[in-house]
């Protein structure tokens, strides 16, 4: 089997997701191939200080720049996250070339590989977001309740998240969705806890599912789950994280999906936004803003590798 990135790390305590557009022109591009080719010697190098911390980065490609830093056709599902408009909310397209999304059980590791990535980097690239994600109490999001329940794990994971023969030039590979989703948290904490667990489907003090017989057919937990023609449900890997900063009462949460088609993703991204059927949106959307959103290609370590070899 072809050697993924780190797709499948475990959940970590911290993460840092760094996205950067690049500039015009053919030194900017190869500038960010070399630093791609050269990654996984720069993240062992700064990982060598605590190799408890499981230092990784994960790196992904947009639509925009794949001509430009690959020699090879884009991978057949690699387009512009579109944007998605319903009647109260939407899921906004943003700007976005590269994607690194850095993973370590200290921040100060995360830290210092970004700095050095942009180091490398230089004038090549303008970075857009940089948002510094930990790991909140239980595993929970800022809003009260555990994320990323679901993930799969074992061949289940390898599966939902990676290419397989059914795409053989990229096998390995991954999709990767990110948006950042701002939580007014005065209005939900305001909210009953009752009504809390009706918009995300599950008991918040036990994370167990409510019973579907008295589930909103707008609970999150429902509006997310997609199933395939044969009526099985089809699985993301999720490393959703909290952000936030209180000063500024910025709370937030980071999403993060990796799944071997982009479709999934970008169903549950109808189903939230649009509703379905139309109308019967996620209320979740109620207390969270999609401030950012990007759809990435995250190659196999052999296809990135390969960049410095140009």
């Amino acid at each position: 089997m072809i050697e993924a990135q780190q797709v499948l790390a475990p959940l970590s305590r911290a993460a840092l997701v760094l996205v950067v557009t690049v500039h015009e022109g053919a030194e900017a591009a190869a500038t960010t191939r070399d630093l791609c080719g050269d990654l996984s010697g720069l993240v062992r190098s700064v990982g060598f200080r605590d190799l408890d911390a499981q230092l990784s980065c994960v790196v992904g490609f947009g639509a925009g720049v794949w001509d430009r830093i690959f020699d090879s056709r884009p991978p057949a599902r690699l387009h512009p996250l579109p944007r998605i408009r319903g009647e109260k909310h939407e899921a906004v397209s943003t700007p976005g070339d590269v994607v690194f999304h850095i993973r370590a059980a200290r921040p100060d590791l995360c830290f210092e590989l970004a700095t050095q990535i942009l180091t490398r980097l230089g004038d090549a690239v303008t970075a857009v977001d940089e948002t510094q994600g930990f790991r909140f109490f239980d595993f929970r999001d800022l809003l009260g309740f555990v994320d990323g329940t679901e993930n799969p794990t074992g061949d289940a994971s390898v599966k939902a998240a990676l290419i397989g023969a059914e795409d053989p030039d990229f096998a390995g590979g991954s999709y990767l969705v990110v948006q950042k989703y701002l939580h007014d948290l005065a209005a939900w904490n305001a909210l009953p806890v009752e009504e809390q667990n009706k918009v995300i489907g599950r008991d918040k003090l036990s994370n167990v599912e409510m019973d579907d017989a008295v589930t909103p057919t707008s609970a999150h937990r429902i509006l997310t789950t997609i199933k395939d023609a044969d009526g099985t449900e089809v699985k993301i890997i999720r490393d959703n994280m909290p952000f936030g900063s209180p000063a500024a009462g910025e709370f937030g949460t980071y999403f993060i999906g990796y799944a071997a088609s982009p479709t999934v993703i970008e169903q549950m991204l109808r189903n939230m936004f649009i509703g379905d059927p139309a109308g019967n949106y996620d209320r979740i959307l109620d207390f969270s803003r999609a401030i950012t959103g990007n759809l990435f290609f995250v190659p196999s370590l052999a296809m990135l590798d390969s960049l410095g070899d140009d």
